[in-house]
C-alpha cells in the first residue's frame, strides 16, 4: 500500500488479488475486465480471456461446453474489432447486448460493419444476450452449420 494525496491506495494488480477472496467470481472477471479497458495492469497471475462483456464471457463459456474450436478473441481486422473470429474459417462472430445494439445509429454502425467484413471475405453471424443465454443449443446448431459451410468443422 501507498498513499496518493493522503488516500492510502494498492496497484490494480493488488486490488484484484485481494478482490478474490472478497467478492463473486462474475464480480472479479468484471473487475479485470475493466482493468484491461483502462489498460492497467493486472499482475501476471491474473490470466486474461480478452472478454470485455458478461456476454462475451458467456459465448465463450457456450463454445467451450459444446466442444466448439476456440475462436480469438476480440480481434482487429483492418480498422474494427469484432468479438470473435475463426480466421482459418473466415466466421466472424459478434455478440449484441440491447443496451449497446438498440436504435438507429447502432443499427446502420452494425450493418456497416457486417458489409465492411463480408467485403473483406469473412461470414458475420450474431447472436443476442437471450439467444446465447436461453437457446444455446440454436446457437450452436448456427456455429456448427456455418463452420462446417466454411470447411472446418467436422
Amino acid at each position: 500500500m501507498t498513499r496518493h494525496r493522503g488516500i492510502p491506495v494498492t496497484t490494480p494488480a493488488r486490488t484484484i488479488a485481494d478482490l478474490r477472496t472478497l467478492v463473486s467470481v462474475r464480480e472479479l472477471r468484471r473487475a479485470i475486465r475493466q482493468a484491461e479497458v483502462f489498460g492497467l495492469p493486472t499482475g501476471q497471475e491474473v490470466k486474461s480471456d480478452r472478454t470485455r462483456s458478461e456476454l462475451e464471457f458467456q459465448f465463450l463459456q457456450l463454445c467451450k461446453r459444446h466442444g466448439l474450436p476456440r475462436p480469438e478473441v476480440n480481434v482487429r481486422i483492418g480498422s474494427l474489432t469484432v468479438d470473435f473470429l475463426w480466421e482459418e474459417a473466415k466466421l466472424i462472430v459478434e455478440t449484441d447486448g440491447y443496451q449497446y445494439h438498440r436504435g438507429q445509429a447502432a443499427f446502420e454502425d452494425d450493418h456497416a460493419r457486417d458489409l465492411e467484413l463480408r467485403t473483406l471475405g469473412y461470414e458475420v453471424s450474431r447472436f443476442s444476450y437471450r439467444q446465447v443465454v436461453d437457446e444455446p443449443a440454436k446457437v450452436v446448431r448456427g456455429l456448427r452449420t456455418a463452420l462446417r459451410g466454411r470447411g472446418f468443422w467436422r
